[in-house]
């Protein structure tokens, strides 16, 4: 498999847009064969079984193995989206409140860096103003390190449930992942929504590029202390983070912009739905004109072929190869040129003969010595 994503990618082959799309087939077989229950459903059933599934692939980094860790970094370096789960021991240690939990204050910011498969945990106290008008919390890494944004539930046995997450994404020059409790429906972008199809059709990514525009569960958020983590994600490094807790009456315009961007995008998603359907169509007849047009000049050309030959058909001329089958300038046959100069020499006098084109001339009177 590695010498196979090292063959076909496009770094090596910028020239060759086949190996592009064999990356992208490589990276999909990938993405089965590293997980278990997907490759269980191929082997039992073909793609079929997996494309009707429409869970999200999820790969336990805890238990995929050095080797396999490898190349799920490898193929994530690359672009090709490969979706993890929260470690088990991480889920264990917030439901049994056995975690460290600092404050994070509305308006400020924490730096930090946390180990893979582990995580960070923050509390965000919020009071009646601050929820009236809305809270947002991002995390943001320059380092572009993966992570997941983590919201827990207090648990009336003193432990913390995990209620949302949401997995870093690459924007800029930054990965970032934010919540926004706005009290209104906003939108996350998931990267892993029909990444097998994609994989499979690359040209189908623009279409489905929007598709992954999925509503966030919770619109608003209670007064009270609410408790947020960020869970490191990389394959083998700590993740560098940077999480600050913000109230949105800062920021009424940005609020506002938001919400009218996002109406847009599902608009604009609304209307590709349907320009897919006439692309499609339309690349069709492009693809069958395209065919005519190639059948129509083989038709054209034969026929001019065979007019060429018709037409050299009217002449006296043989095949060549043939005796007597040249044409003088009058068009008369050779046979008939040498008859006719026959008669011409019965006409004309017999002229004298020359030894060497000279004229020899000989005296009686002369005698030889």
């Amino acid at each position: 498999m590695l010498l196979a994503e090292i063959s076909y990618h496009p770094d090596k082959n910028a020239s060759n847009p086949e190996a592009s799309e064999l990356f992208k087939e490589v990276a999909y077989s990938y993405n089965i064969l590293s997980d278990p229950e997907r490759r269980r459903q191929y082997d039992t059933a073909g793609f079929e079984a997996i494309d009707a599934d429409g869970t999200d692939m999820e790969i336990d980094l805890s238990n995929l193995g050095t080797v396999n860790t490898m190349f799920a970094a490898l193929f994530s370096k690359l672009g090709v989206p490969i979706k993890t789960t929260i470690s088990a021991n991480v889920l264990e240690e917030a439901l049994t409140g056995t975690i460290t939990v600092k404050p994070l204050p509305l308006g400020s910011s924490i730096s930090g860096k946390v180990e893979k498969q582990s995580a960070h945990f923050f509390d965000v106290t919020v009071n009646e103003e601050q929820a009236k008008a809305g809270i947002v919390v991002r995390v943001t890494s320059a380092a572009q390190s993966k992570f997941k944004l983590l919201y827990f539930e207090n648990d009336i046995d003193g432990g913390y449930n995990l209620t949302l997450q949401e997995d870093s994404e690459k924007t800029g020059k930054v990965t970032s992942a934010g919540m926004y409790f706005l009290h209104f429906q906003v939108y996350r972008m998931d990267s892993t929504v029909n990444a097998l199809e994609i994989a499979k059709d690359p040209e189908a990514g623009f279409f489905r590029r929007l598709e992954g525009l999925q509503p966030c569960e919770v619109m608003e958020i209670k007064v009270g202390t609410h408790t947020f983590a960020v869970y490191g994600d990389n394959f083998f490094k700590t993740a560098s983070y940077t999480i600050e807790a913000l109230c949105a009456a800062t920021y009424e315009s940005s609020t506002y912009k938001l919400k009218d961007v996002e109406q847009q995008i599902l608009r604009k998603r609304t209307e590709l739905r349907q320009f897919e359907t006439d692309y499609r169509k339309a690349l069709a007849q492009y693809q069958e004109v395209t065919n005519r047009y190639t059948l129509e000049k083989q038709n054209v050309d034969e026929l001019l072929k065979q007019r060429d030959n018709i037409q050299s058909a009217f002449t006296v001329n043989k095949s060549p190869g043939i005796p007597g089958s040249k044409i003088n300038n009058g068009g008369i046959n050779s046979h008939e040129d040498n008859r006719l100069s026959e008669e011409d020499a019965k006409d004309k006098p017999t002229a004298k003969k020359r030894w060497f084109n000279l004229s020899l001339k000989f005296s009686s009177d002369k005698k030889f010595n």
